[in-house]
């Protein structure tokens, strides 16, 4: 099988955006943690705990990405499963 042939309706330069989700979120992440300490070191606690919980939910999201990075491509169907074509209907 060419790698040129395609087996469904995606687009021929079809990508994952999990890597570019994944550098998002450590520039989200980085952010976040300079806010966190940032708010804490001027008195501001009501904004350190919001950075605080933004980081952890960063980190937890970068975690996620990390998984489904590594766990690899999944299935694709093969040149002999046609095209699906969702109802219009």
């Amino acid at each position: 099988m060419s790698p040129m042939r395609r087996t469904g309706s995606e687009p021929v330069t079809a990508r994952s955006a999990l890597r570019m989700r994944f550098w998002l979120s450590v520039w989200g992440l980085i952010w976040a943690a300079a806010g966190t300490v940032a708010f804490a070191f001027a008195g501001r606690e009501g904004w350190a705990i919001a950075c605080g919980v933004l980081t952890l939910i960063i980190t937890v999201d970068m975690s996620m990405v990390l998984r489904h990075i590594h766990q690899g491509p999944h299935y694709q169907p093969g040149p002999d499963v046609p095209p699906y074509d969702p109802d219009r209907g």
